[in-house]
């Protein structure tokens, strides 16, 4: 038996969540696709397995199509490095990060131990769960 992968129905209103949780990181703080993933429930329409396996890259789909207001340089990807991108970027996300205060070491990386945004409140959570249309 194949696994078969969808996208769920409403993806825009997934995106947007992502964005609100993003426009959260205080500056001066990181977080990773997998965590922001891992705050939010799955979509409507995508099972809790199918979310745990794309959760980080749909959060990725979500940064790459971000709105201006949108502090996109605060996510970086688990091992704490800025992800190459196609469409370059990397570059301007460390140089905007560490206009933020973030030290990269000698491997190019971050140390995620001192930079690691620990996520919303517990209000928020409760929240999400009042609020998500599943």
């Amino acid at each position: 038996m194949t696994a078969q992968y969808s996208n769920p129905a409403n993806l825009a209103a997934y995106y947007e969540r992502v964005w609100d949780l993003v426009r959260m990181i205080p500056v001066g703080k990181i977080s990773t696709y997998g965590r922001l993933a891992g705050y939010l429930p799955p979509p409507a329409g995508m099972s809790e397995r199918g979310y745990r396996v794309r959760g980080a890259r749909m959060v990725g789909g979500a940064m790459a199509a971000c709105p201006n207001d949108v502090p996109w340089q605060r996510v970086i990807n688990s091992q704490g490095k800025v992800s190459q991108r196609k469409s370059g970027g990397g570059e301007q996300q460390r140089i905007l990060l560490e206009s933020e205060g973030i030290v990269f070491d000698d491997r190019e990386q971050v140390d995620l131990s001192l930079y690691i945004w620990e996520g919303p409140s517990p209000e928020w959570f409760q929240k999400q769960d009042d609020q998500f249309d599943r």
